[in-house]
């Protein structure tokens, strides 16, 4: 494969005004309305991708150095199945909803329209550039709005190729890529969008957030955060290591949702780092420096950031540990003994390093949860349900997830997204729908209702008052228990 990095050419300001224009015109022209043209617009996106799976291969490896099987697994084939499954959908997703019956208010026929938000504009992140920029895309289109998609320059290959083949394969007055770095996301961000979905770091969230208030429009933010795995000393340690490892590992650990750390019993740690290497060397037999199954770190910036606060580790190198600036390589490695305000524990990692903090007991792994950031994912590998049930109803993530990792994300009916500062909003499938879509609400109120309803005009008579008392709500019997939780017994309050 071609290790040659393309030059990505930005769009020009005076360009992402003529886009913005352009796509406005066709929103307001109605062209995106009929489901039979939303649906040809996602078959298209479905056939260029399937079209171009090898160009698409040759460009993942040169952004990431991802291996041909990662890059089918992880985006092609999910990217494919999601247009699959909106372009089966699509009309039960857009269909008019009627309102839950309420003999009240039956006569106004009340339903809940499906309708496109506008023009909406997608910032997409590089580590996994065609599922989490072409996946919305399809949500997008298939609730008729017209997109903007502003691909990460982080990953020129793919970036570049996404730019080159969708207008050859779909509309672009519905349509458009603009390919640049900071100057040009805020140029966009200038606009009133219909909604804007960001998805990347924290940091550069807040600046979107604040760009997207100052034009009200609406903003959904995927962020990530430090994903945590809590162990059960009781559960089987090499199913464990293995799903864990793979989740640190694919993509060379360059994943919102992948596991960030592990706590584990202070009695298990030992035999759980065991099982880990055990993985390890399962996984890559002839060791991890030489393998082609492993990922690069994206850029040198992001390399000598995982290799500083692997160097500031107060822990131990349990395995791994190697890396190359060169190839912008960091091998698979556990950190044994990490304990909090590592530096390991600083910041979200996104990347091959894996700290294994000992505690207590799981009261302790939660208490450490909870003092931190909600995060995105959140594993737990026991075969107890009791256990799992208290870790998962003492804690908030965005997702809660036993005994597996990252599969959660391509799984037919779950939404994806965060909770905080992990993030707001969800996504993937029908979710991705609803989040483009406006609920609008609709009634149509027959000529004869004001025969009931001519209580609501003036003069407010007394007969009119009491109409208005017979159409009050009837609530149950007053609870037995106060507000406060006291109970209530003949007008006594008892704790």
């Amino acid at each position: 494969m071609s290790s040659m990095v393309p030059e990505l050419k930005f769009t020009t300001f005076e360009e992402i005004d003529e886009i913005y224009s352009t796509l406005n015109k066709t929103f307001r022209s109605g062209k995106t309305k009929p489901i039979a043209f939303r649906k040809v617009q996602i078959l298209q996106l479905a056939y260029l991708l399937q079209d171009n799976l090898e160009r698409f291969k040759e460009a993942f490896f040169i952004d990431l150095g991802r291996p041909p099987l990662e890059a089918s697994f992880l985006e092609l084939d999910t990217t494919i199945n999601d247009c699959k499954v909106a372009y089966d959908r699509v009309d039960k997703w857009a269909r008019t909803e009627k309102a839950p019956f309420n003999i009240k208010f039956a006569a106004f026929r009340p339903v809940i329209r499906k309708e496109p938000k506008g023009v909406v504009l997608s910032i997409s992140p590089f580590n996994y550039p065609v599922w989490l920029s072409l996946g919305p895309v399809i949500g997008a289109i298939a609730a008729g709005n017209c997109v903007v998609l502003k691909p990460s320059e982080l990953a020129p290959a793919i970036s570049g190729l996404i730019a080159e083949l969708i207008p050859k394969y779909m509309d672009s007055d519905v349509i458009r890529v603009v390919l640049g770095a900071v100057p040009e996301t805020s140029k966009l961000m200038e606009y009133q969008w219909g909604h804007v979905l960001y998805t990347g770091s924290g940091r550069v969230g807040k600046i979107i957030g604040i760009a997207a208030a100052k034009t009200l429009s609406p903003i959904s933010l995927e962020l990530g955060g430090k994903s945590p795995v809590v162990i059960d000393a009781k559960c089987d340690f090499k199913i464990a290591a293995r799903r864990i490892l793979w989740g640190k590992c694919v993509n060379a650990g360059q994943t919102c949702v992948a596991p960030d750390y592990v706590l584990v019993p202070r009695s298990s740690e030992d035999a759980f780092i065991k099982a880990l290497k055990d993985a390890h060397d399962e996984f890559y037999p002839s060791g991890a420096t030489t393998t082609p199954d492993i990922s690069h770190i994206i850029s040198p910036a992001h390399f000598h950031r995982l290799k500083n606060l692997l160097d500031s580790t107060s822990g131990t190198i349990a395995f791994g540990g190697q890396t190359d600036e060169l190839r912008k390589f960091i091998a698979p490695t556990v950190v044994k003994g990490v304990k909090d305000g590592d530096s390991l524990m600083s910041d979200e990692l996104f990347g091959p390093i894996l700290p294994i903090m000992p505690v207590d007991d799981v009261d302790a792994a939660i208490a450490y949860i909870n003092a931190h950031d909600h995060p995105l994912a959140l594993y737990c590998f026991s075969p107890d349900a009791t256990f799992k049930n208290k870790v998962f109803d003492n804690t908030q993530s965005g997702s809660a997830v036993a005994n597996d990792v990252l599969v959660h994300c391509a799984t037919d009916g779950l939404p994806f997204g965060g909770i905080g500062p992990s993030g707001s909003g969800y996504h993937t499938g029908g979710f991705s729908f609803d989040m483009f879509t406006h609920l609008r609400a609709s009634m149509d109120s027959p000529g004869w209702i004001d025969n009931f309803l001519g209580v609501r005009f003036p003069p407010y008579t007394p007969g009119k008052i009491a109409s208005i008392k017979r159409l009050g709500t009837k609530l149950p019997p007053r609870p037995h228990i106060s507000a406060n939780g006291h109970v209530c017994s003949r007008n006594i309050w008892h704790l």
